[in-house]
């Protein structure tokens, strides 16, 4: 690993210290905050997993349905009965904080008043009622099968984020301050060698010319 390009002193291996110090405790920190990340990942992941497995099973009905008033109606009729939606249905948009990750909210709220069904029933085959009816039913689910699917996309960004920073402090980081102050210490314990030996030597010479 190479080490840092720096003057063997020691103000820098104090300062090398204090980096090292915070570092490590970053590390920690972003391992602690990776770890509960993927906790609560794996927790969007299998609601995520069961609202489609559930939409998936009733979709299918209301599809099916559709395709038979499509069968028994033509498609002209069928645009005209659909062309006027009677009730009306707001979706708040909110964020939320999610392990620092700002994630979409969706709230829906449908209207107290007007019918589902936006013609009158003798105007359009029953199979296009049921389809309407489970659609209208699935309206929820499909909300929050989008929030929650956009919640799993951004949560796994972030963490892939996370993982990378872990890694460049683990890997890269941490071991060349290690390796810089191991450094330090040498180039100070060879420095203190020396000046002991030059000590020494002027001492014998003091000592030589005393004689």
């Amino acid at each position: 690993m190479a080490r840092l390009a720096v003057n063997p002193t020691r103000m820098e291996l104090r300062r090398l210290k204090t980096r090292l110090k915070t570092a490590t405790r970053g590390h920690k920190l972003l391992k602690d905050k990776s770890d509960e990340m993927i906790r609560q990942f794996m927790s969007f992941i299998k609601e995520n997993k069961k609202l489609r497995e559930e939409i998936e099973k009733e979709l299918p009905d209301a599809l099916r349905s559709f395709v038979l008033a499509r069968a028994v109606t033509s498609s002209q009729e069928i645009e005209q009965a659909l062309c006027m939606p009677a009730k009306k249905v707001d979706i708040d948009m909110d964020t939320k904080n999610v392990m620092g990750v700002d994630v979409p909210s969706l709230k829906i709220t449908p209207s107290e008043s007007g019918d589902i069904l936006p013609y009158a029933f003798p105007s359009a085959p029953y199979e296009l009622d049921a389809a309407i009816l489970k659609l209208s039913s699935l309206m929820r689910k499909l909300l929050q099968l989008a929030e929650t699917e956009k919640t799993c996309n951004m949560l796994a960004d972030e963490i892939e984020k996370n993982r990378r920073r872990v890694n460049a402090l683990e890997y890269v980081m941490i071991p060349q301050l290690n390796e810089t102050i191991k450094y330090i210490l040498m180039k100070m314990d060879e420095n203190e060698r020396a000046s002991l030996t030059r000590l020494m030597k002027v001492k014998s010479m003091i000592e030589n010319r005393d004689d």
